[in-house]
């Protein structure tokens, strides 16, 4: 079993959306990032502005990615679930009726069994990302 870690959006202005949510959404607030010029410069993006930013609040963060233009096998908003074990829960969808598009070193983009997507995160690899922010 997972928790929601994450709700993702696929935008194109990550700086204009991220913002507009922080401002609806009550008690969220935008995190402070850093951005990455050469990783921009590779993904053909801008290098003055950041691919990704996320915004933080009392329930699951939210983060903002840049993906140019809409893929029709691609939801434009997905859930991040973080598990302890990765493998495990993998095999367990995929018996409940799940696909695995693509398998990462952090994470597994799965689609259930409509065909929308979602990302299984290890747990793990949450809390040390928790624990470099905070001493940050």
């Amino acid at each position: 079993m997972g928790a929601i870690h994450e709700i993702v959006f696929d935008c194109v202005e990550p700086a204009v959306l991220a913002p507009f949510w922080a401002g609806l959404l009550e008690g969220y607030t935008l995190r402070k990032t850093e951005t990455d010029p050469a990783a921009s410069q590779v993904l053909g993006l801008d290098p003055n502005a950041p691919a990704i930013l996320m915004i933080d609040g009392p329930g699951p963060s939210i983060c903002f990615q840049n993906v140019d233009g809409q893929r029709p096998d691609n939801n434009r908003v997905h859930f991040d679930v973080g598990v302890e074990d990765r493998v495990s829960e993998v095999e367990r969808l995929k018996a409940a009726g799940a696909s695995v598009d693509r398998v990462l070193p952090t994470y597994t983009v799965m689609r259930d069994p409509e065909g929308n997507q979602f990302c299984l995160v290890d747990k793990r690899q949450q809390q040390l990302a928790g624990e470099v922010e905070q001493a940050a």
